[in-house]
């Protein structure tokens, strides 16, 4: 029988290429689904998909979906199945599973998974290790916020990934103020609800670094540059394109990586200002959404991941980098580019606004060796799903 790997959730970006990692590497998989909610993975004819109550829901019943799941495909031969998280809220949940010797983790526990929710943790992390960070304020009141007003622009977002309430897990909202009014708005719609992360709105291009920390050093090593975020007033990217690793980059990484303790795969987030200084957006410690950039180059971090788990001696052998740089592009994020771009700014912070008719021929022109996210022959259903959820998705947020 196949070794089983749980994964989840299946509306995570990364699911299809992650699910595909997995199965290509001789692992069963199956995913966790949000019972109600759509997802391109749903389509594909190599994955079994178990609904679940989401956790944002009812966190206690998602956690009792997911023990009876596992203890209902723990293999017969008493071999050890690995649960591998996704998003933030798999993360969360798998931490606080108690599924037996039938169910290793590949993927962070304890005070790595802390380190992987906790934004102020990872701040000063990064502060230690030597990165370049924004001075940061992390606020729980109104006017620790507003104390910042005099550096506006300024952009706030959540201090945890997840946020546990009454039961449920909630998100909490970013925003971007470039005035005392859309400050004190937003300060108005935020009202203390989660501890939040104050700081000055940098403008600059999006970065990327990967890699799987093991007990010998990091292997796999792999960067990328964001040639298109789906809403330029920041968000995922549409279309990336890999880069090398710059020596500097990876030794303060390495320093982050030595002095956490980390241990698995992991996505550091990085923004290049306009005079070229990076600087430490956060940490990922699960799958990160251009896994379809590193596969495509041969770097299949999901099924190393649950290799090492299983068997810590496991061989893993990384590719050479390739030659030439490869660009893979989202189809249903860069037509919601087009749509955002006409849609235009809602923040005064954000100067410089792209050009529709120049964005829209950087979109419609495909070169020959551009790669798609989530596409494969043998499932094509998935592409086109994941395309079609994801434009009507945000569209219908946007409407609301």
């Amino acid at each position: 029988m196949k070794p089983r790997v749980c994964i989840g959730f299946a509306e995570a970006l990364s699911a299809p290429e992650a699910a595909w990692s997995l199965v290509d590497a001789g692992f069963a998989v199956t995913a966790f689904a949000r019972r109600g909610r759509h997802s391109a993975l749903r389509h594909s004819a190599h994955v079994e998909v178990v609904e679940v109550t989401p956790p944002e829901l009812d966190a206690e019943a998602a956690l009792a979906a997911l023990e009876r799941t596992l203890a209902a495909r723990a293999l017969p031969t008493g071999e050890p199945g690995a649960l591998f998280p996704l998003d933030d809220a798999a993360l969360w949940l798998f931490n606080r599973l108690k599924p037996g010797p039938d169910w290793l983790l590949a993927g962070p526990r304890g005070p790595a998974a802390e380190l992987a929710l906790d934004k102020a943790v990872q701040i000063q992390a990064a502060r230690s290790a030597g990165f370049n960070v924004p001075p940061t304020t992390i606020a729980e009141t109104a006017g620790e916020v507003q104390a910042r007003s005099a550096e506006l622009p300024l952009i706030l977002r959540p201090a945890r990934a997840v946020l546990p309430e009454n039961g449920r897990l909630r998100k909490g909202h970013n925003w971007i103020c470039a005035t005392r009014t859309e400050l004190d708005q937003a300060v108005s719609k935020w009202a203390g609800a989660w501890p939040q992360l104050v700081q000055p709105f940098i403008v600059g291009q999006g970065e990327g670094v990967f890699g799987l920390a093991t007990e010998n050093g990091v292997r796999g090593w792999s960067a990328h540059r964001r040639l298109r975020m789906m809403n330029p007033h920041g968000s995922g990217s549409s279309a990336c394109v890999s880069q090398p690793v710059a020596p500097e980059t990876r030794a303060v990484i390495e320093r982050f990586i030595q002095q956490t303790g980390w241990r698995g795969i992991f996505m550091v987030e990085l923004l290049r200002d306009h005079a070229g200084k990076l600087w430490f957006v956060e940490f990922n410690g699960r799958s990160w959404g251009s896994l379809a950039l590193a596969r495509r180059q041969g770097l299949e971090y999901p099924a190393w991941a649950v290799q090492l788990a299983l068997n810590p001696a496991a061989d893993i052998a990384p590719p050479a980098p390739g030659d030439k740089p490869v660009v893979c592009r989202n189809a249903g994020r860069e037509f919601m580019h087009l749509l955002f771009v006409l849609r235009g700014r809602k923040s005064g912070a954000l100067r410089e606004w792209p050009s529709f008719w120049r964005t829209a021929l950087e979109v419609l022109r495909v070169r020959r060796h551009d790669r798609c996210y989530n596409w494969r022959r043998d499932d094509a259903r998935v592409f086109f799903c994941d395309a079609w959820y994801t434009v009507r998705d945000n569209v219908c947020k946007s409407k609301g």
